[in-house]
């Protein structure tokens, strides 16, 4: 992988494939270092969540009520988990605590409960390491649930193991993939990952597919090692010391690669 300071020697990249939804806004910044680096943008998550129903989740004879304490490591599972809630009729109780991945995860909690009234903690930094010191703090007076896919355990339930926290993993939704085909098919110069579940779609669907001199990036430890794993070359990923989020290390790639030169503006 390419590192600060290195000469501009990165294949010059003209289009990307972020395999996430598209924003919501134009004020992505993907869309600002577009613009900076005359680059094409194409948003297409190759999975997608898919909410369990309460049918399904009662089979896994986890009784809320029985918690004090709930790990929120996104908003997906906040928002599961409430659903759930209101199809099942239960009442969550004044005193159940919160442990969110990050604060703006914590915030998103305004939507279902009274915020100031509640017992909210959430990682100092956003991450993983943060939110599970928070968690050891209250660790031996809290009974936890982990709301979960139906993917296998992460580092939180890892933790939860070793220092024996009294917890349940609660599965809320499940991970479906999207057709991948046609844009496979497009052939871009760079494809970005975000989980292991989107590298699995591609070669579900695409089992011949050639890397060649696409770049392949990838956020998160676990995305990382999947890469790593399945055999591709893994050219950029995040986070990283000088490139804390994936649009910082796609930004660093552009800014060392040959050709790729930002974009001026006239005043």
């Amino acid at each position: 992988m390419q590192k600060p300071g290195d000469e501009k020697t990165g294949k010059k990249v003209t289009s990307i494939l972020i395999t996430q939804p598209k924003p919501d806004t134009d004020k992505s910044p993907y869309y600002d270092l577009a613009k900076k680096f005359e680059v094409s943008v194409t948003f297409h998550p190759f999975s997608r969540l898919e909410g369990l129903s309460s049918r399904e989740f009662r089979k896994q004879r986890v009784d809320i009520p029985e918690f004090t304490a709930i790990i929120f490591t996104g908003r997906n599972a906040v928002d599961h988990f409430f659903r759930i809630c209101e199809e099942m009729k239960i009442k969550v109780s004044q005193e159940m605590k919160y442990f969110c991945i990050t604060e703006a995860v914590a915030l998103y909690l305004q939507k279902f409960i009274l915020y100031r009234k509640r017992k909210v903690f959430f990682s100092a930094d956003g991450t993983t390491a943060g939110l599970l010191e928070v968690i050891g703090k209250h660790k031996n007076n809290e009974k936890f649930i982990l709301p979960t896919t139906d993917s296998a355990k992460n580092e939180i339930a890892q933790f939860l193991i070793k220092h024996n926290v009294r917890y349940a993993e609660a599965t809320l939704f499940r991970m479906v993939p999207n057709d991948v085909t046609e844009v496979i098919q497009a052939q871009f110069d760079m494809i970005v990952f975000f989980s292991p579940f989107s590298l699995q779609t591609l070669f579900e669907q695409q089992p011949e597919f050639q890397q060649n001199d696409v770049l392949i990036g990838a956020f998160g430890p676990s995305t990382t090692k999947a890469v790593e794993e399945s055999g591709l070359r893994l050219d950029l990923k995040a986070p990283a010391p000088n490139t804390p989020s994936m649009v910082s290390a796609i930004e660093l790639y552009l800014a060392n690669s040959v050709n790729a030169r930002p974009a001026t503006t006239e005043e």
